[in-house]
């Protein structure tokens, strides 16, 4: 077993073991409407094994960055039926990442509305507003009422995703977005039965893991969890009991995948005292695993051989190579990536990466 080796993803079969991570690129049209450059975009990278899409926002409150597409309206459906189409036709295979910000947003996308999340607590960093970089603001926390309305808000989106053709789903409960922001408790202090304990900070996660599921079938959704990520202040103060929790929960659903992300060099903001999680989530866990972080042809073959994971995702590389799986399987040089261009731009830093 190699990248190279077809896997079978529930009933999708997938030709290689490489997958393309979900990457912001903000090159959405007004309205969060998908790019019709992103047709291009996608089709040129279908010889992955799978495509996660970048994360689109299940709705106008999970926005937290300029021009990122979001699944919650017609027209966004409609944008993203022309890439699912065309991947098809191009013999891939295409999941959407379901993206609910929660406090990493500011006034300036949401009409003037504070961000929600967990618990109303400051956090550092800044954020690109229209307007230009500001401080993030202390957010509101969702009263207890308003916490069916956001699984109402991933179901939705799951059924639009179904819509615009997609082959499933990856919920992102990773980066320090609103299921993250529930699931730690650095950033959840609520008192109710969404806080407190590993078992209630889970319960949201969970019941959206649900919800979606109950549109999909549980095998064609993903999940995709980030323990070592600490930028926007985010912590938790015991991360092998809060990780090792959910993946036990989730062998319940028998989901499609969980999708985790390992440190890299403190790329993802992970400290040295760190236990590396991903070995015991792969104990736990009795589906498939994915994994990211740095992986490069040599460590994503050894990771499989291995079977300390099933499947692995690729960003940056995907990103600056279309034909990474033909440039691994010869050996052949690699693009570098322009940093420059992975938010801004049209084509340039998007559709511009040479093929062989």
């Amino acid at each position: 077993m190699n990248l190279f080796s077809q896997y079978k993803l529930g009933d999708l079969d997938l030709k290689n073991r490489m997958v393309m991570a979900p990457m912001t690129r903000c090159r959405a049209l007004p309205g969060n409407v998908p790019n019709p450059l992103a047709v291009t975009y996608y089709v040129q990278r279908a010889t992955a094994g799978l495509i996660i899409t970048e994360g689109s926002q299940v709705s106008p409150q999970g926005v937290g960055y300029v021009s990122t597409p979001g699944i919650h309206s017609p027209l966004q459906v409609a944008g993203w039926k022309k890439v699912t189409e065309a991947v098809h036709k191009a013999g891939g295979k295409i999941f959407i990442q379901l993206w609910h910000v929660g406090r990493v947003s500011h006034p300036d996308f949401l009409g003037g509305e504070l961000p929600v999340a967990p618990s109303a607590l400051p956090f550092e960093g800044e954020i690109h507003t229209v307007q230009g970089k500001k401080k993030f603001v202390t957010p509101r926390a969702l009263e207890l009422n308003e916490i069916p309305g956001i699984i109402e808000q991933f179901r939705k989106g799951a059924q639009n995703a179904k819509a615009a053709g997609f082959d499933g789903v990856e919920i992102h409960g990773a980066n320090g977005y609103l299921l993250d922001q529930f699931q730690r408790n650095g950033s959840n202090r609520r008192t109710d039965k969404y806080g407190g304990s590993v078992q209630n900070r889970a319960r949201l996660p969970l019941e959206v893991i649900e919800a979606v599921a109950g549109v999909w079938g549980a095998d064609r959704v993903g999940y995709r969890i980030s323990p070592h990520f600490s930028n926007y202040s985010m912590s938790d103060t015991n991360p092998r009991q809060t990780f090792s929790y959910l993946a036990e929960q989730l062998n319940n659903f028998g989901i499609g995948y969980l999708h985790m992300v390992e440190p890299v060099g403190g790329r993802m903001g992970a400290t040295p005292q760190d236990i590396r999680l991903a070995p015991i989530i792969r104990d736990i866990f009795k589906g498939t695993l994915m994994l990211n972080g740095g992986y490069d042809a040599r460590s994503g073959n050894e990771a499989i051989e291995k079977s300390n994971a099933d499947l692995i995702s690729f960003g940056v590389l995907f990103l600056a190579n279309p034909d990474l799986p033909l440039r691994f399987r010869q050996n052949a040089p690699l693009n570098s990536a322009d940093v420059s261009t992975f938010y801004i731009g049209e084509e340039k830093g998007y559709i511009d990466y040479p093929k062989l």
